[in-house]
């Protein structure tokens, strides 16, 4: 595994599973979080079910993430499909989240631009995970 794609992984998956933790903490009353550092119409309960119904996504990735990067350390040839599954799910999640805020006009740049990122990083490392030799070509007579 590239120290790239390791490190792209990990702060990728352990930020989420922090913000997860975080995001639970605050339903629950335990933390507060500044308005200003929450999306937009946060408080509603529409656009709380929203941002729960990525939770499985948002860690099925960072789990898929988290164990390529330990099958990498072992040498086990497994991490390539675990990252393959976990930067397709992230592009998926980014996906989604970019095209709701640009459904509804709101263009946050805090918001939009880092669920844009999610899109784009595992692009990187897609192209060079997917690469698969060519077959040779065979002509018939």
């Amino acid at each position: 595994m590239p120290r790239s794609l390791a490190i792209a992984l990990t702060v990728t998956d352990v930020a989420f599973i922090l913000y997860w933790t975080l995001a639970a903490l605050s339903q629950l009353g335990l933390l507060h979080i500044p308005p200003e550092w929450m999306y937009a119409n946060y408080e509603q309960r529409d656009v709380i079910a929203w941002n729960w119904s990525f939770l499985p996504m948002d860690l099925a990735f960072s789990a898929f993430g988290l164990m390529s990067v330990a099958a990498a350390r072992r040498g086990d040839p497994v991490w390539r499909s675990y990252a393959i599954v976990s930067l397709t799910l992230t592009m998926a999640a980014g996906g989604m989240a970019v095209s709701y805020w640009a459904i509804l006009g709101q263009f946050n740049p805090s918001w939009f631009l880092s669920n844009l990122l999610l899109v784009i990083w595992p692009l990187f490392f897609m192209r060079r995970l997917l690469r698969i030799p060519e077959a040779p070509v065979t002509r018939s007579a």
